[in-house]
């Protein structure tokens, strides 16, 4: 007996412990998973989408320092979710929100704002940003930066920026430029009807006027021969030296001899084009050009042409300007050496004269009045080497909404033949233009400035959008033909941006955002 009392209490004994150790193992089991069970289940039981990824993010986080033992457990065991679990992820959900971020710190894109709503941004018609709209800009730092690294040599720069002859020449040297001119709606040759009876009877007048040549220069009789010899397979500076004022008179000089006439006259010597709006990305550099200067304009006259002209000091490129001081540009003399490179002279000469017939054609829109222009000589152009003369006359053909350029050949000959006979006939020309066309010629500007109305509203373009060449504003892209394939010769007319300019518009199809058109104030 005394061994089955040992025996029946040491089960019983055995019973009492092994129940608490059993039960006891199984809640802290389950304290385990509870202390951690929470902040794994936080991501997945919340049900607000906007907080859908970062929450998850969060619990993937969580879930890499957690066993995967109760993991398992928690799915099946929502009743245990503390309420405080989805307060916390609330701190992430503005950092989540993609939405949020776009409308603060992304700016307005203007593609996607076309396709959505058919129209362009309001910010691209405010009048803060109507400078952009307008006149073209230059990059005036990488001039600076030219003018701070030139040197003395042949690549120095001015304040035009002007390049080496050889190299600005160098685009014109192959036969396609015609081509890329004719793409443009400007070609090397005469029109079908060709020009009306009156420029053809001006330029009879102009050729047969006689007029005084000087008595002490290199063309004199007894000099004119031994002249032409010295010059014969000489460069071009050469030639321009010593015979080519000889050729094309200089119209400053004239006004400093006392042709006060003249005085509204301005000239440059090799330099670029750079106020003009361009019609192929090869700007021009004649070595020889004339147009009028700004004072040659009274102030009310300059006062109308300014929302055209833009900030000219600054560089801004309009249809009206040359150079930064030359408007309306209506003479341009390039020289070479040898007859084959009187061809590359003559495409130099027909792209400058294209921009300044441009220049009259649009100035005569704006008014209303380009009937009165169409198939007229509105500009000339000289072409010469050390032997032989080229003179052209450039017009406009404008059939509604098209115009295309043309040139007219009034005269080509050989100065050294026959002893020297027709030495002055170039000089006189050029000098009969400055005295008996020029004069016409700027009255007929300065009347349709007149017409211009005193005050223009920044709504609409300044100028026409169908105006034949002005639809070409993306030519840079085209200059570059000649370093690749022919192909790229009528690529930019298919083109649907330019490589610095924003969405699909330009002055009057691509490139830049459409300008405003501009609306007369009543």
């Amino acid at each position: 007996m005394a061994n089955n009392p040992g025996k029946l209490v040491s089960p019983k004994h055995r019973r009492k412990q092994t129940k608490p150790r059993d039960p006891g193992k199984r809640p802290q089991g389950v304290k385990k998973s509870q202390a951690q069970r929470p902040t794994r289940r936080s991501a997945r039981l919340d049900t607000e989408p906007c907080d859908y990824f970062g929450q998850q993010y969060k619990a993937k986080t969580l879930n890499r320092s957690t066993s995967p033992q109760p993991r398992r457990r928690k799915r099946s065991r929502t009743e245990d979710l503390p309420t405080d679990v989805a307060i916390e992820p609330s701190a992430k959900r503005p950092r989540a929100s993609p939405g949020t971020q776009f409308s603060v710190e992304t700016p307005l894109d203007p593609i996607d704002y076309w396709r959505k709503e058919q129209a362009w941004p309001k910010e691209y018609f405010e009048p803060d940003r109507m400078a952009h709209l307008l006149p073209r800009k230059r990059s005036t730092p990488s001039l600076r930066r030219k003018r701070s690294e030139g040197s003395l040599g042949a690549s120095s720069t001015t304040p035009s920026d002007q390049k080496p002859r050889e190299e600005k020449s160098a685009p014109y040297r192959d036969t396609r430029y015609e081509t890329l001119l004719a793409t443009k709606g400007s070609f090397m040759d005469t029109s079908e009807q060709g020009i009306v009876d009156a420029s053809k009877a001006q330029c009879r007048e102009l050729l047969e006027k006689r007029q005084a040549v000087p008595q002490e220069s290199l063309f004199r009789d007894d000099l004119f021969e031994s002249t032409c010899r010295k010059i014969r397979s000489r460069n071009e500076t050469r030639v321009i030296r010593d015979i080519s004022l000889l050729i094309v008179p200089s119209a400053e000089t004239l006004a400093t001899y006392g042709a006060k006439e003249l005085e509204i006259l301005i000239e440059s010597t090799n330099e670029g084009w750079n106020n003009s709006i361009p019609l192929t990305g090869t700007r021009p550099q004649p070595d020889y050009s004339v147009g009028f200067k700004r004072t040659a304009f009274t102030d009310e006259q300059l006062k109308k042409l300014a929302p055209f002209i833009g900030d000219f000091i600054a560089g801004d490129q309009s249809f009206f300007m040359a150079t930064y001081y030359m408007y309306f540009p209506f003479l341009t003399c390039e020289v070479k050496c040898g007859a084959a490179a009187l061809e590359i002279a003559d495409r130099q000469n027909a792209h400058s004269m294209t921009l300044a017939v441009r220049a009259v054609v649009e100035l005569f829109r704006l008014a209303g009045r380009e009937k009165e222009i169409d198939h007229e000589i509105l500009a000339f152009s000289v072409s010469h080497d050390h032997t032989s003369v080229r003179i052209y006359g450039h017009y406009a053909v404008i059939n509604g909404k098209d115009i295309t350029f043309y040139r007219h050949p009034i005269k080509k000959f050989d100065f050294t033949s026959e002893e020297g006979r027709e030495k002055w006939t170039s000089y006189q020309f050029i000098k009969s233009v400055y005295d008996i066309w020029m004069p016409n010629h700027f009255k007929r500007l300065c009347s349709v400035i007149d017409q211009l109305p005193p005050e223009l509203d920044f709504d609409v373009a300044p100028l026409p959008q169908d105006s034949g060449l002005s639809q070409d504003l993306e030519s840079h892209h085209l200059s570059r033909s000649f370093a690749g394939s022919a192909s790229q010769t009528g690529n930019d007319e298919s083109r649907s941006g330019d490589g610095g300019i924003t969405p699909n518009t330009s002055f009057t199809g691509q490139g830049t955002p459409k300008r405003p058109r501009r609306k007369v104030a009543k």
